[in-house]
């Protein structure tokens, strides 16, 4: 039993040949979801450096996170309308490349004040990249092959948003973090030169000249049932993952854990969990369907936060991983969701879901600042259980039941 259309049936299937990809494209693609991530977590680790070297609030130093997860989240429906029109290579090449500027400017920062700022300019550079990629794939690709790609595509953005931490971590005891931020600068350029090389011009994508065209496609799109639906159970699981891996940092940072950066750095090794487990979701999602992957993947990642409750540090560690291998699942099914559900104007859907779901975690990194000001880690935990119980509903009331196959 599955929600996804067999390969090879429907007005849009493609013929076998399209949908075979190479080793090197599929390594290609999970570099992609690297460097389009590399830059928009980085921060967590060294979350108590800066608030104390930058004399920052915890809502200000939250939001140094948020503010990044906020513009993606602006200029996200946007980007989709533009690459519908002008095409998806040099989007996603150019803005990887454009990445690396305000990362740089990074070096310079002296104020709270100007690291929100950079990192927003960072942010409207990431949706050129995680945005076009997504509907590159819906294009290029059909049935399971479409499904393998999403998941090691995901994999990579999970593996770079681990190397984002890690490294600013690591580098943070090394050298300055203003210097770290230089470092992941040149790795950032090196990133879009792999990938420039690496990826493929589409074959079937038809561009869409017309800007009228355009917003007749954002207003069937913003009244799809099934892209409402994936809108608002994105920005729940966003909402709780950016809250839970902001905040723990300044949990573990205090006593009696009192952790180093590099300490707080270690701590995201569990995201490679999701590297591992986000390329078999592909093979969960067509045996269970979504909605099923969906509500065990949901329930799942919610009991991992109620656990960072417990005491010992090497339990809240457990706990992490296991919310984060929830959320990792419940993002590859949901965007395989919209690939097959969505066949018109694919690059301006991923930006509307981009847009719902990174609202999510700015409002997470927000609120959560909040809720850890007035009632330190546990009324932290609550307010991301609660998001996750509403996120579990939406998917119960409006993700439709897999349909048996006949025949």
């Amino acid at each position: 039993m599955t929600i996804l259309p067999s390969p090879g049936t429907g007005p849009s299937s493609l013929p076998d040949d399209y949908v075979r990809p190479s080793v090197l494209l599929a390594l290609t693609v999970a570099l992609v979801g690297v460097f389009a991530f590399i830059q928009v977590y980085s921060v967590q680790s060294i979350l108590p450096e800066l608030q104390l070297d930058l004399r920052a609030s915890v809502v200000e130093i939250g939001n140094s996170v948020g503010m990044t997860i906020l513009a993606v989240a602006l200029i996200s429906p946007f980007v989709g309308m533009l690459s519908d029109a002008v095409g998806r290579k040099w989007m996603v090449v150019g803005s990887a490349f454009a990445l690396a500027i305000p990362t740089a400017l990074l070096t310079q920062v002296q104020t709270v004040h100007g690291l929100l700022l950079l990192r927003f300019l960072q942010g409207l550079a990431v949706p050129g990249v995680s945005v076009v990629i997504i509907a590159y794939i819906g294009e290029e690709f059909r049935g399971g092959s479409m499904i393998r790609i999403m998941a090691i595509y995901v994999a990579g953005s999970v593996l770079g948003g681990f190397m984002g931490r890690f490294l600013m971590g690591h580098l943070t005891e090394l050298m300055t973090w203003r210097h770290a931020f230089g470092v992941m600068a040149v790795l950032n350029v090196l990133g879009a030169a792999v990938v420039w090389r690496g990826l493929p011009a589409s074959r079937h994508f038809v561009a869409k000249k017309s800007f009228g065209g355009s917003l007749r496609t954002l207003g069937q799109l913003v009244h799809n049932p099934s892209l409402q639906a994936a809108c608002a159970l994105g920005f729940t699981v966003l909402f709780a993952l950016v809250g839970l891996f902001t905040f723990v940092n300044l949990h573990l940072a205090a006593a009696p854990y009192d952790f180093s950066s590099g300490a707080l750095a270690n701590i995201f090794v569990v995201y490679l969990l999701g590297v591992v487990i986000t390329p078999m979701a592909g093979r969960v999602i067509l045996w269970l369907g979504v909605r099923l992957t969906v509500l065990l993947a949901v329930g799942t990642s919610a009991f991992g936060v109620l656990l960072t409750l417990v005491h010992p540090a090497w339990g809240i560690v457990v706990a992490l991983a296991i919310a984060s291998s929830g959320v990792f699942i419940t993002q590859s099914a949901i965007m395989s969701f919209i690939a097959y559900r969505i066949t018109s104007g694919r690059s301006l859907a991923s930006g509307l879901y981009y847009s719902a779901y990174y609202c999510g975690g700015f409002s997470g990194a927000w609120l959560g600042g909040v809720a850890y000001t007035y009632g330190g880690w546990a009324a932290t935990v609550a307010l991301l259980v609660a998001s996750q119980a509403l996120g579990w509903c939406v998917a119960w009331r409006f993700i439709p039941k897999p349909v048996p196959k006949t025949g």
